[in-house]
């Protein structure tokens, strides 16, 4: 009886040192986040909250991106580790801001040689265009350029249908961007830059999409909505929204 119990006890104990529910193991997305190749973007975690942010694009791996005007990179590595070396992130350039934007262009296809899976594309225009039929399309902070000047005023509308074009159906749009007050429309692009909420959710969906979702974690009722997202008072905390769209599967 001893013995028995003896048993009975040392496996519980085994059990209860090795078994490891799954709910337990780090998601794919917090394990992209502690890549140790992200140290110099950790200082941007806390006001970008890409963990939040990311878990809007329900990335895969084997998955195809378009990281839209990448800037350093911050969003693409993150992707990069999440699609892994079976998928794809395409960073992606227009021309006009590709003219202001080469010392980020030269170090993202730097980063893009060291991952592996990023390629860097340079439109010869400001139609969005991609390789193949991709999985999500991720703009952050750059819907409100298609509107103005030094893009040629492509306007938005045509972007957001250049991106239901490339998606895959039932593929994901995601659009962060500047907050202007509710009713301003396009008004403030070029001056303030940024957009009104409402507005980009009228254009994708006359483009086609459906809106599916969205995140308030970049909200910031600090923020008086009627100044220039550059001014020294609001740079780096402006309220952004945070929006998902989806291509209909059919």
């Amino acid at each position: 009886m001893r013995n028995r119990r003896t048993f009975l006890l040392s496996l519980a104990a085994a059990l209860a040192t090795t078994a490891v529910p799954a709910s337990s193991a780090p998601s794919l997305l917090a394990r992209s986040l502690a890549d140790p190749a992200r140290a110099q973007d950790r200082a941007q975690d806390s006001r970008r909250q890409p963990a939040q942010l990311v878990a809007l694009a329900d990335l895969k791996p084997g998955q195809r991106i378009v990281d839209l005007i990448p800037g350093s990179g911050y969003w693409s590595r993150i992707f990069s580790r999440i699609v892994g070396p079976r998928g794809r992130v395409y960073g992606i350039w227009p021309a006009p801001y590709a003219r202001e934007a080469m010392g980020d262009i030269q170090n993202l296809r730097t980063l893009g040689r060291q991952y592996g899976n990023i390629d860097v594309l340079v439109e010869p225009g400001t139609r969005l265009t991609a390789p193949q039929p991709v999985d999500v399309v991720w703009t952050s902070q750059n819907y409100h350029d298609y509107n103005d000047k030094f893009m040629g005023k492509p306007g938005s509308l045509s972007f957001a249908r250049d991106a239901y074009q490339i998606l895959k159906p039932g593929g994901l749009f995601i659009v962060i961007d500047h907050m202007s007050a509710a009713g301003r429309g396009l008004r403030d692009t070029d001056t303030l830059h940024r957009i009104d909420r409402a507005a980009v959710i009228r254009e994708a969906t006359a483009a086609g999409f459906r809106f599916v979702g969205e995140s308030n974690v970049l909200r910031n009722p600090k923020d008086p909505l009627n100044i220039p997202v550059f001014d020294r008072s609001i740079r780096g905390h402006t309220s952004q929204f945070a929006l998902k769209f989806r291509k209909p599967a059919r």
